[in-house]
């Protein structure tokens, strides 16, 4: 048998596409990252509050009671007047809904087209292009900004889709935990390095004769670069995998598509350890999202910390996200990706119980709990995508995955609300915190109650040999 480096070459290409397959999590974590986490949301309401207030100087339309505060600041959206300060959160609640409307669509076309890795290049570059323009943006035309996110939100969305379908097709059932453990490390760790850089560029740039606006622009574009061009890498290594007789070609694709929808959502109800495991997946990662949406926050208003103290908060979690990726398969390797999770899960209730006793004030604590969540914040998640492949029919994987993201992005508004509403009701942020641990405690116990390796096996796939 002829070899190549010393591996068959049946295994050296099926490598080769593994560590081109981590490489988009590197290249599509610039986008949650540096656009929407840390600079559009600021941006985007200081130009669409800027513009309110030129309005109200020139013609007197519009109200800015206060001056130009960026929250009693109105301005209107498509004839809907409000302050300056809820654009964000709406705009994000918009795109989530549109997103819910297009990925599962977007997955049954990918299990029925010919070629997933053209469609995984055409999102990419889009979101990519859809980021660029942001830079575009300014007070000018910034109604346009709006545009742009949602459509690079989009893009984003249905480009993971096809890219987690592509992990049961270039790893077997033992192989899964560990690349996706990698893969989700390697975007950490690509996400903090991009927004390294850009933070240097934003707080330097007064030294290189930049104004603010122009330097957050720059952030944009770079963004886009960054995420076109190390996609590249994984369209390189991806190859076109064996398509099941009777798939559909061109526009007969997107038919196909709909109609394959509808049986998939009966098909799913045929699974129903498959669905207990992604009802599971839903309550504990909107845990997760909400303690990474709402930390800038406690540590602002509840614990008095200094903006500087927030950003490098933000850039420990990402590279010790990076270990705990890797981590965490190391150990799923050795006691299952389910009883990982549980672990992990464990550690996040610790987490939050670690927050509520941190002293205002005190940054370096807010420093250990930013490394206590990095470590298993990659870790959960890459585990989750990994045991849920598993769990899915074969050749219905990006159907499946869609159905997963959705999922994900349906209940993304429950962890805010309980957030929110705690600390309205008791005054306290400390009490909101430490309310999100009931996320990780039913997520946990729902997790315990799955039994995987019959879950696996009622798909018709082999379970690796520690689940």
């Amino acid at each position: 048998m002829s070899v190549l480096g010393g591996l068959a070459p049946d295994t050296a290409r099926r490598r080769r596409e593994q560590r081109g397959w981590c490489w988009y999590d590197w290249a599509n974590s610039v986008f949650p990252t540096s656009v929407t986490t840390v600079f559009l949301s600021l941006y985007l309401t200081s130009v669409a509050t800027e513009s309110a207030t030129a309005d109200v100087a020139r013609n007197g339309t519009g109200a800015c009671p206060g001056g130009n505060s960026l929250v009693n600041c109105d301005i209107s959206v498509l004839g809907l007047a409000f302050p300056a300060g809820s654009l964000w959160g709406y705009l994000l609640s918009v795109a989530t809904v549109v997103q819910v409307l297009v990925l599962p669509i977007t997955g049954a076309i990918a299990d029925r087209t010919q070629n997933k890795r053209t469609m995984l290049a055409a999102f990419a570059f889009g979101g990519a292009l859809a980021t660029s323009l942001l830079g575009l943006v300014d007070a000018s035309n910034w109604k346009w900004g709006l545009v742009f996110f949602i459509a690079a939100n989009i893009c984003f969305g249905a480009s993971v889709v096809v890219y987690y379908s592509f992990l049961p097709e270039i790893a077997d059932a033992d192989e899964r935990d560990r690349l996706s453990s990698r893969g989700w490390a390697f975007g950490y760790l690509g996400g903090g390095c991009a927004l390294a850089l850009q933070l240097a560029l934003y707080l330097g740039h007064d030294a290189i004769g930049l104004s603010e606006d122009a330097a957050v622009r720059i952030v944009f574009v770079s963004s886009g670069v960054w995420w076109a061009a190390f996609t590249l890498l994984p369209l390189a290594a991806l190859r076109r995998h064996h398509a099941p007789e009777g798939r559909e070609r061109g526009a007969s694709v997107i038919t196909a598509g709909f109609k394959q929808l509808g049986s998939t959502i009966k098909q799913a109800r045929s699974f129903p350890l498959t669905l207990a495991f992604l009802g599971a997946y839903m309550i504990y990662t909107d845990g997760i999202a909400t303690v990474t949406q709402v930390s800038a926050q406690y540590g602002d208003l509840e614990l008095r910390l200094p903006q500087e103290s927030l950003i490098i908060t933000l850039l420990i979690v990402q590279f010790i996200a990076f270990i705990g990726g890797v981590l965490h398969g190391l150990l799923a390797g050795r006691i299952g990706a389910k009883k990982t999770i549980m672990i992990s899960l464990v550690v996040w209730v610790g987490v939050l119980a670690a927050a509520y006793f941190v002293q205002a004030g005190q940054q370096f604590q807010f420093y250990g709990l930013a490394v206590g969540i990095g470590l298993v914040l990659g870790g959960t998640n890459a585990l989750s995508r990994s045991l849920f492949s598993q769990m899915v029919p074969e050749g219905k994987e990006a159907e499946y995955f869609s159905l997963y993201e959705v999922g994900e992005r349906s209940t993304s508004w429950l962890g805010p609300l309980v957030f929110a509403g705690v600390g309205q009701a008791t005054g306290s942020f400390r009490l909101a915190i430490i309310s999100l641990v009931v996320f990780f405690v039913v997520g946990l116990v729902l997790v315990s109650m799955v039994p995987v390796r019959r879950a696996i096996e009622a798909v018709g796939n082999r379970p690796p040999e520690r689940v």
